[in-house]
């Protein structure tokens, strides 16, 4: 992919946004910066600009030009000015001293790259335009690490994002030895890079980059004892080793299987990076079948996993969704085999809703995860009854259950307010999906002789 400086300015210039700054007057030079430059160079649409300027009473100019205000990101001494436009966002920082010390001050050679938009001239003394077209993530030096360590994730987020691109040997090991420092880091910056991270295509990669550079236990130090238990058991089937090679069918399953939007893919992801935590709580032998059990680890992971969210500032929806397909992850399981009925299927779409989808989708990752990505009568079993639990779960979006029976109706035959109004509510809901209730006259004869018997 060789790529001339002529070549790269005539790519740059032929951005309309560009073309739009570079007819403005300025007091000093407007250099385009960072990761648009890169994109350029991939042949992709930048969807946001950084600028940096010499003199800051330019700052005024861009605001006028795009008839926006610009607000401030950061704190002092370094701070970034942001204006938003309908669809696109120029994040505008003031040099200090030369531009070449700024591009020195960067995150990767790759992104430290300047055009000054006034006269043209390209600025590279970092060669990351020649990092770009070897497809290698470097950073000017560790101090760039040490002035921000979250760069650190950004390099996993950067390796797995951009297609075929490699991470410097010489970062790896910084990475290796700096990794402490992302302690240091805001929990939300945590966050929004691995939100990138599990949407990747190449998730599966990033998260074994992340267990080789010792990044995966300083963010989440509950699956270290995973690992060690694997080792200390010797374990065939690994507790974290099945999670990690299990992301490699997140995308694909959900392509085949659950069609999920992001959002809701990202707490699938989620949920499978944290559904075995109690495992490492939870191990027992029997001596005398030779079973491993881990009885009630889904309790354990989910009691984990809530103080990992709380921790990294997830949403309330969010946490209440990956802990409760975390509570669920077995349930599948246990319902693929041939002694399974339709009233199991139908149960199952009724506890789970909305999220059924979600444990499809978590369960082929687990499956597969397990059987390193091959097929067995064991897994043929259990997406058989996965695609019947979908069938399900879309006929009850087509077909819903009617309301044959509500609180009022109870109260109206004597009941007093309480939690009975919720057990036969819930009782008569269960009948219904079992196929044992169909209509009003059912529900109301069940109700009072459920009254009868709970007054004796």
């Amino acid at each position: 992919m060789g790529v001339s400086f002529d070549a790269l300015k005539e790519a740059i210039k032929e951005h309309a946004t560009i073309q739009h700054i570079a007819g403005q007057s300025f007091s000093g030079h407007v250099y385009l910066v960072g990761g648009a430059i890169r994109e350029m160079l991939l042949k992709k649409a930048p969807r946001d600009y950084d600028l940096a300027l010499t003199d800051e009473a330019d700052l005024k100019e861009l605001q006028q030009i795009f008839k926006r205000p610009a607000f401030i990101l950061g704190k002092k001494p370094i701070q970034t000015h942001r204006i938003i436009t309908d669809d696109t966002s120029f994040d505008i920082t003031i040099v200090e001293g030369s531009i070449e010390e700024d591009l020195k001050r960067r995150d990767f050679t790759m992104n430290a790259i300047a055009y000054d938009i006034g006269n043209g001239v390209v600025v590279d003394t970092l060669h990351g335009i020649e990092d770009i077209q070897d497809k290698v993530i470097r950073y000017p030096d560790k101090s760039a690490l040490t002035n921000d360590p979250l760069r650190m994730l950004k390099a996993i987020r950067h390796f797995v994002t951009l297609e075929g691109f490699t991470l410097d040997s010489e970062l790896i090991r910084s990475i290796q030895e700096l990794k402490h420092l992302i302690h240091e880091t805001a929990a939300e910056r945590i966050k929004y890079e691995m939100d990138h991270i599990i949407m990747a295509g190449g998730v599966a990669d990033a998260m074994m980059m992340l267990e080789k550079t010792g990044l995966l236990f300083e963010l989440f130090p509950e699956l270290y004892a995973l690992r060690q238990m694997d080792i200390e058991k010797n374990f065939q089937l690994e507790t974290l080793g099945h999670t990690l090679d299990g992301f490699r069918y997140l995308h694909s399953c959900n392509q085949q299987y659950a069609s999920l939007d992001e959002k809701a893919l990202r707490n699938v992801g989620y949920a499978f990076l944290f559904h075995d935590l109690g495992k490492a709580h939870t191990f027992s032998y029997d001596e005398q079948k030779e079973v491993v059990h881990f009885f009630y680890h889904e309790r354990f992971s989910q009691e984990i996993a809530s103080g990992i969210m709380e921790k990294l500032r997830f949403s309330t929806h969010e946490i209440k969704t990956i802990l409760a397909i975390i509570e669920s992850h077995m349930r599948i399981f246990l319902i693929s085999n041939n002694e399974s009925t339709e009233k199991a299927i139908r149960r199952l779409v009724y506890k789970m809703g909305d999220l059924t989808p979600c444990l499809i989708l978590h369960t082929l990752c687990d499956m597969y995860g397990s059987s390193g990505g091959t097929d067995n009568p064991s897994t043929e079993m259990v997406k058989k009854r996965c695609e019947e639990i979908l069938s399900a779960y879309k006929k009850s979006l087509e077909e819903p259950l009617p309301v044959i029976m509500n609180g009022s109706d109870l109260i109206g035959l004597g009941f007093a307010q309480g939690p009975s109004i919720g057990k036969c509510l819930n009782s008569i809901r269960e009948k219904q999906i079992a196929g044992e209730m169909v209509d009003r006259d059912q529900a109301f004869a069940y109700a009072i002789t459920f009254l009868e018997e709970g007054n004796k």
